[in-house]
């Protein structure tokens, strides 16, 4: 087998496992750190989220997926909700989290089914919000906390798959975030943005990447965009890795 050939069925061969890996919660275990890593922020949602979990007599968890952060910070207060929208998440959340007392609701994040003043603390990770709903669910000086994935995250795939369609809406980032919270009544305690290196050791996990995360690449498909996938695992085998810059921020916020 010539290096052509061999490069060629690399390829193919890496797609094909991408395609036919299952993925369910929000548990990207199986794509190793070696294949697809990211670099921490300064911050640690974790520990900011358990510094404020303690004193919190009523928690909700935005997009909780299949639970596995907010099992990962137990014990939880006694009243403790989580919702999430994507249907097949749920009954992974209910199985990881039922038994830790917690009611996991599906519902849309933006139109969130409590009364007003529910809550003491509200948590939110990579989920998408409604400043006004999160204001009128939070009890006076509830906190609440969210760190998001702003939108120049890894823009380099977009540039590279030449699909630049993100920038045709508002720009999602820290101080745009903070301002809308800003209206809605909050006082903005802490603001961070910060744009760590993501590295990709081989075209499978990009593929798997765009898989599970379909708002980077909007119509993605392998058959769309095989050439240019294949011109990115060239790259790779050429320099050993892919790298580019992710975009996190985080906010804590305070109700009056």
């Amino acid at each position: 087998m010539n290096l052509l050939t061999q490069e060629k069925q690399e390829f193919e061969n890496l797609i094909a496992q991408a395609i036919n890996t299952q993925f369910s919660g929000w548990d990207f275990s199986v794509i190793s750190d070696a294949r697809w890593r990211e670099e921490k922020t300064s911050w640690d949602y974790r520990s900011i989220v358990l510094e404020h979990l303690r004193q919190a007599g009523a928690l909700l968890d935005m997009g909780t997926g299949g639970g596995e952060f907010l099992a990962s910070v137990a014990p939880l207060p006694f009243e403790t909700y989580a919702t999430e929208s994507y249907r097949p998440n749920i009954p992974i959340a209910k199985s990881r989290l039922e038994s830790l007392g917690v009611s996991v609701i599906e519902a849309d994040s933006c139109k969130l089914p409590f009364e007003g003043e529910r809550f003491e603390l509200v948590i939110n990770r990579h989920e998408k919000y409604s400043p006004v709903e999160i204001f009128r669910v939070l009890r006076p000086s509830g906190r609440f906390i969210t760190q998001q994935v702003g939108s120049r995250n890894n823009i380099r795939l977009n540039e590279m798959l030449g699909d630049m369609s993100f920038l045709r809406g508002e720009e999602w980032n820290v101080e745009r975030a903070a301002l809308l919270l800003c209206q809605a009544g909050f006082e903005i305690i802490v603001q961070q943005e910060e744009f760590p290196e993501t590295v990709f050791a081989d075209i499978g996990a990009i593929v798997f990447y765009l898989k599970v995360i379909p708002w980077q690449i909007a119509d993605f498909s392998v058959k769309e965009y095989k050439h240019r996938l294949y011109e990115m695992h060239k790259e790779i085998r050429q320099n050993g890795e892919l790298r580019m810059k992710a975009h996190r921020f985080l906010i804590e916020a305070v109700k009056p």
